[in-house]
């Protein structure tokens, strides 16, 4: 849930006559969740949205959830992953998954894409871990940098232009697909969906799309569309970009990690109130850097805890986290419900007179159980589950 917002040109109202310069009339489309029911957005086209030049064909992309482990505490290297393929969707490698949502790192090497892309199925969202760039989509350019989570809804076309890095950085990305939309957290809201005073961060902090792209010239452009497991390839004769103008709460836009305010207390605060984002069965955290508890006997690190109800992934990304030990940047940890997990020994009594972090982290709690698939493997740190042995 976003907030009201248009670029371009629109007519004074919905669903009535809009021309062109030479007399036809513009295409609308309506762009809608939960039917007609949830945020919507409606768009202007140049061309007809409907029509295609031709259909290429559909390929399986569906990843396939091990089923089969033992119930694990888990660690994940991904720091040791440079490359993980040529352009935005070959590089994306789910790692963790359950029928809400999916999780993957994507390190492509490619820093442009010679076609669009439209998910079908899921809301994407994107933490940027390295690099920067642009999406380029119906709505417009919006410019993202590290430390952005980028949250594109399903049925959006769009492609990524990364920048360049003189530096040789790779881009590193952190992606999660939600198979419902992702939404600001619904306790941060008042009745009118205006983020309230106390929330973490504010519509100040969100950041559509700055600039309307129009392109109206024709030839082919490949859109891939992925839906029900399978990528489908489409060839129109025209750009996807070719609107005027939009209107509408339905639309891609950015948030920085540092943008969110921490919560703190005289004692440890419980994970809610790093609450980022809400999904269906699942929720988003940022940790970031925040005071430490200021009661006289406080222990800054987490409590020990058990999950009863949820899976906690955690993703590193920068500083050093104090109830961890061999750690990397770019890990990830995954707590499965039914066992406890807490800090490593020793990090306690050592966090004690600690006065702040800079720890930077995103966490995906999911209440439904997360499988590894076949791309974790390789990641899988075999100490891990034996690492609170003294």
């Amino acid at each position: 849930m976003a907030f009201y917002y248009k670029l371009g040109n629109i007519p004074p109202k919905r669903h009535t006559q809009f021309r062109q310069p030479d007399g036809s009339l513009y295409f609308e489309e309506l762009v809608s969740s939960h039917g007609f029911s949830g945020i919507y957005s409606n768009l202007y086209h140049t061309y007809m949205p409907t029509r295609i030049k031709k259909m290429v064909g559909s390929t399986p992309c569906a990843n396939i959830p091990l089923k089969d482990r033992p119930l694990l505490q888990t660690h994940l290297n991904t720091s040791i992953s440079e490359i993980t393929g040529k352009d935005f969707l070959d590089a994306r490698k789910v790692l963790l998954m359950n029928n809400d949502c999916t999780i993957a790192i994507c390190n492509p090497s490619e820093k442009k894409m010679d076609y669009f892309y439209k998910n079908g199925e899921a809301d994407e969202m994107f933490y940027i871990h390295d690099g920067s760039g642009y999406v380029l989509s119906q709505f417009g350019k919006l410019r993202f940098v590290k430390g952005d989570y980028v949250i594109i809804p399903r049925t959006t076309i769009y492609k990524i232009e990364f920048d360049d890095t003189p530096n040789g950085n790779n881009v590193r990305m952190l992606v999660v697909e939600a198979f419902s939309p992702i939404e600001t957290v619904k306790s941060y809201r008042n009745d009118l969906g205006q983020l309230l005073e106390h929330s973490p961060y504010c519509e100040r902090d969100i950041h559509p799309p700055q600039e309307l792209l129009t392109e109206i010239e024709k030839g082919d452009f490949v859109v891939k569309i992925k839906k029900g497991g399978y990528m489908h390839e489409y060839v129109y004769e025209h750009s996807p970009l070719d609107l005027v103008g939009w209107d509408g709460f339905l639309y891609p836009y950015t948030i920085s990690i540092h943008d969110f305010e921490p919560i703190t207390g005289r004692i440890h605060q419980p994970p809610p109130v790093h609450q980022m984002f809400q999904a269906h069965n699942f929720v988003v955290c940022s940790f970031v850097p925040r005071l430490f508890d200021y009661h006289p006997l406080a222990i800054p690190a987490p409590y020990n805890h058990s999950n009863i109800d949820s899976d906690e992934v955690l993703f590193y990304a920068e500083g050093e986290f104090m109830s961890r030990k061999g750690i990397s940047r770019g890990s990830f940890t995954l707590h499965p419900g039914g066992l406890p997990h807490g800090p490593h020994p020793g990090t306690v009594e050592k966090s004690i007179g600690k006065k702040e972090t800079h720890e930077l982290a995103v966490m995906v709690d999911t209440f439904h159980p997360l499988f590894l698939t076949e791309d974790a493997l390789q990641f899988v740190d075999e100490k891990y589950p034996m690492s609170w042995t003294e």
